[in-house]
Order: C-alpha cells, then sequence, then structure tokens
C-alpha cells in the first residue's frame, strides 16, 4: 500500500480525529497525516472473510465488537492507526464515546498484508499494536497465503493453508483453519 504524508503542521490524535472525514483513508503517524491508496478486491474480499468468520462467532456469544473498514483507533503513542479488521471484548465496549474513533487499541487487530509493505514493515505495525495493548494480532499475507500470529511476549507463529487459527483466551473457542480466509 503506497502512502503519502499530506501536510506539514503535526496535528494530534483529537485534531485528526475532527478531521480525519476529509481525507479518505489515512492514519496519524508521528502527527502527520498519512493518506492510503484504496486496496484491491483481493485484500477487500479477505477483509470481508475475516470480518464474517469473527462476527458469526462473536455474535452468537456476546462477546463483544466485531468492525472493519479501517477503523480509526488513537493509540498510547499518539498515533492513530486503522486496522483492517478489529476486535473488542464486551466488557470494554461500556465506555465508548457515540462515535469516533476507539480511544484504545483493540484485543484483536488484523492487518491484511498489501503488496507495497515490506515485511519489516508488517512486522513493526504488528508490534506497535501489541505495544499498545492489543492481545493479539494477525497478519494476513494474501501472497504466501499465511496467517501470522502475534501476542505479547511470545514469538510469531506462522500458520500456513490446513494449519487452525485459534481465538485463545482473547476469543473464546474461535477457530478456523487458514484456508476459510482465503475462499
Amino acid at each position: 500500500m503506497s502512502t503519502t504524508a499530506i501536510q506539514e503542521r503535526l496535528i494530534t490524535a483529537d485534531e485528526f480525529e475532527r478531521i480525519a472525514h476529509q481525507y479518505g483513508r489515512s492514519e496519524l503517524i508521528d502527527g502527520r497525516i498519512i493518506q492510503m491508496s484504496p486496496t484491491g478486491w483481493k485484500h477487500g474480499t479477505i477483509e470481508v472473510w475475516i470480518a464474517a468468520l469473527l462476527l458469526a462467532h462473536v455474535k452468537t456469544r456476546k462477546l463483544g465488537l466485531v468492525s472493519g473498514g479501517e477503523v480509526g483507533c488513537k493509540l498510547p503513542n499518539g498515533r492513530v492507526r486503522a486496522p483492517d479488521v478489529l476486535f473488542v471484548r464486551q466488557e470494554r465496549l461500556a465506555n465508548l464515546p457515540k462515535d469516533g474513533f476507539l480511544p484504545f487499541a483493540p484485543d484483536v487487530a488484523v492487518e491484511v498484508v498489501s503488496p507495497s509493505e515490506t515485511a519489516t514493515e508488517v512486522r513493526d505495525k504488528a508490534n506497535e499494536w501489541i505495544a499498545a495493548g492489543s492481545k493479539a494480532v494477525w497478519t494476513v499475507d494474501p501472497a504466501s497465503r499465511t496467517v501470522t500470529v502475534y501476542q505479547l511476549a511470545q514469538v510469531p507463529r506462522v500458520l500456513a493453508e490446513g494449519e487452525t487459527l485459534e481465538g485463545r483466551e482473547v476469543l473464546p473457542g474461535f477457530a478456523c483453519v487458514v484456508d476459510e480466509i482465503f475462499a
């Protein structure tokens, strides 16, 4: 995914939240609005599959919120990141604002790897989510048809087709074969 900084004056996450609608797909990185290019159809389809799998599991068990569409999340480092899909546990929803950005990192952040992203960029973004409080980050790579699972103080696990992605303690009972994500 190509990115471009589109303003010079540094702004805060709160300022960005008020004006973000003017910029389309964008994030706030170190005070700068970074505009992101639209995704391709494969990327978008994978986002929908993951969101559908998560929603089917979460909704019936009333576990919390599943969202897609690059929802802005205010991180403690002052950045606003927007995962492709996210999950927030039910007990964290009580104090959410009626609308706007999430005031914290989601419990699970899902990032679908874009063709222009390097392995280092993907790893750094996953580690940023973990440092911000996410319990798990799933990076989904359409090129290799793998999912890498990041969790605090654990070595990332790479899951290939035929292997099972599990929610473990973050999403109790959730499991899907990696192949389902690329259907």
